[in-house]
This record gives structure tokens, C-alpha cells and sequence, in this order.
């Protein structure tokens, strides 16, 4: 099936408060926030946002879409009866308002991202959204949204978040900003994302992948040996310095730190979607989130050897439940 004649693409940017009051204090001056909204003209409106390196380009067919997996023509998030909204992050790597290096930038919070999405959906005139489906920190965001914006969503879906960071998480985090924060300080924040990036993707995936494609012997080459997990570690901070900045790799993972919510105060239906393997949000962590959400909620498990990524990779089972969250009362 074809997507519709009435299929349209608009992306623009949303000029914000000139200064911009932040959750956590202080204020963005000139703040601006950049969306891509997508589908046939008229249709309902999901949000659809994800971790830290997540931007407006959403959608399967979009160059560079980060969630090709869920969300397109025929995916759980169907392009072809719906419109999606993604956004690009204060603080991120995207058009919105971003830390500019050698300059101090104030700490975000999910929040202030929320108040930036309510702020184009309002720009848009596209309210109630439908659903926002947020994932990792885009959950974060969801929370926030519903607590502060109840009336300009109907449902969330949210994958692999929680009431706040788990303290391990924290850890694992605060090496990993540090580590770029000292490179920057060299004049070299590039080489401080390849590690930071590195050894934050052996938190997203699990012990299970690893030992099932990492097995193999090292091999000695240039006076010293490499295994095959570090090849892959590092390949993946290479591609990752290449599209992301340094400075909002320090912000947003902060922000992921700071994030506290108090659940009751979200009253709008929610999904929860935890998987089993994720190291940074376990499932105790979504079941007592489930246990104190103010409104209704499903909480379904999954089982998956991508971990905490598994939102990204795991479309054939996510597309069920994200589906029937999308079309059925809770």
C-alpha cells in the first residue's frame, strides 16, 4: 500500500521565550526548538522521541531516521494513518537552541523538553497528540509531558524509563561525561566522545550479546592485541563523533541523571514496555513506576539480548504492543 496523495513533510523551527526560564534554573536566551512532522494531512499526531542522540528525523524513508524499526509506512506507527512529530533536543546535536563550545550552557532538564514539544504542538495547532511514544530519555520526556501537559496528550507509551536514574546508571554516566569534560579541556572533545560512546554502548546491550558475538580470540597487531569486543566498542564511537557533539553528549546525559518525577502526577493512560536484559533501567525500576502512576497503566516485559537498545532493534515484537497501545482503551 502506498502512502497517501495527502502524505506531507514539514519541518520547521519554533522560536521560544526569548528567555527561556529552565526547570532546573537559569534561562536560555534566544531559545528555539526544531520538529519534522510527517503523514497524511489531517491524520492524528504521535510524538516519537528517544535517547540522547534522538532527532526530529524520525520516520522510515527519512535520511538518517533514528527509528526506522517502529515507526513508517506499515510499521507499529503507521505513516500511512497517522502523523508523527519528532523533535530535535535542547542541548542536542539538532537545530535547536545547543551548547556552543568554549561556552557554559545550563543544565536541562526532561522538562524544559517537554515544555519546548508542548510548545509546538501548540505552535501547530495539532493538540491533543494522540500518543507520545518516548524511549529512554524521550520516556523521561513523556513523563514530564503528561505531568505538566495532561490535556494535550491522550495516551504515552513509554519504553525503558522510570521515576528517576537508577544510581549504577549515574555511575556508569558520570565516568563517561568526565571523561569527555577532560578531553574538551584538552582541546580535544572528539577523542572523549569515541571512549564516552564506547563504553556507554557496553551498558546498552547485554552480557548475552556480547558473549555471543564477541567470543573469538584476539588477535596481536601493532604491538599489542585487540578483541574483538573493543573493535566493535570503538567502531561505534568512530560513527558516533562523526554526528554528535561533544558538549551535548555532556548535557543531555546530565539530564538523564537529574531526572526525578513524582508519578502520581501522571494521570494519562500509560504503557509501560521494560525489557528484561536492560542493564540502566531494570524491571523492578518500570514495576514500581506501574505500581504508582496516577492513571491507568499496562505494564508488558520483553525479553531481548539488545538490552536497553532494544527499542531500536527489536521492531518485530515491539509492533504488536505498540500497536494494540495505540488503538485500545487500558
Amino acid at each position: 500500500m502506498s502512502e497517501s496523495p495527502s502524505f506531507e513533510i514539514v519541518e520547521g523551527v519554533v522560536e521560544l521565550a526569548p528567555s527561556w526560564p529552565l526547570h532546573h534554573g537559569g534561562r536560555l536566551q534566544g531559545a528555539r526548538v526544531g520538529y519534522r512532522i510527517e503523514g497524511p494531512a489531517g491524520a492524528p499526531v504521535v510524538a516519537a522521541i528517544g535517547g540522547i542522540s534522538a532527532h526530529r528525523v524520525v520516520a522510515a524513508g527519512g535520511q538518517d531516521a533514528w527509528w526506522s524499526t517502529l515507526v513508517g509506512a506499515g510499521r507499529a506507527i503507521d505513516t500511512r494513518r497517522l502523523r508523527v512529530l519528532g523533535m530535535d533536543y535542547l542541548g542536542g546535536s539538532g537545530a535547536s537552541t545547543s551548547p556552543v563550545p568554549g561556552e557554559s550552557f545550563p543544565s536541562v532538564s526532561a522538562f524544559d523538553q517537554a515544555q519546548a514539544l508542548a510548545a509546538v504542538v501548540r505552535s501547530l495547532g495539532i493538540e491533543p497528540l494522540r500518543a507520545i511514544v518516548g524511549a529512554s530519555y524521550g520516556g523521561q520526556v513523556a513523563l514530564a509531558f503528561a505531568a505538566l501537559e495532561p490535556r494535550l496528550v491522550e495516551r504515552l507509551i513509554v519504553l525503558s524509563a522510570a521515576v528517576r536514574a537508577l544510581p549504577q546508571a549515574t555511575a556508569w554516566r558520570s565516568v563517561q561525561r568526565q571523561i569527555v569534560r577532560e578531553a574538551i579541556a584538552r582541546g580535544d572533545g572528539a577523542s572523549g566522545l569515541k571512549l564516552a560512546r564506547a563504553l556507554a554502548m557496553a551498558t546498552y546491550r547485554s552480557p548475552v550479546e556480547f558473549a555471543a558475538r564477541f567470543t573469538g580470540p584476539a588477535e596481536f597487531e601493532q604491538g599489542r592485541y585487540h578483541f574483538p569486543v573493543e573493535r566493535y566498542l570503538f567502531a561505534r564511537g568512530d560513527d558516533y563523533v562523526r554526528r554528535y557533539r561533544p558538549e551535548s553528549f555532556v548535557a543531555l546525559s546530565e539530564s538523564i541523571d537529574l531526572f526525578e518525577i513524582d508519578p502520581a502526577r501522571v494521570v494519562v493512560p500509560t504503557t509501560l514496555i521494560a525489557v528484561c536484559e536492560d542493564q540502566l533501567v531494570p524491571i523492578a525500576e518500570m514495576q514500581a513506576l506501574a505500581r504508582h502512576l496516577g492513571g491507568p497503566c499496562r505494564l508488558t516485559q520483553i525479553s531481548s539480548m539488545f538490552g536497553h537498545d532494544a527499542f531500536l532493534k527489536e521492531g518485530e515484537i515491539l509492533h504488536p504492543i505498540v500497536e494494540r497501545a495505540l488503538t485500545e482503551a487500558i
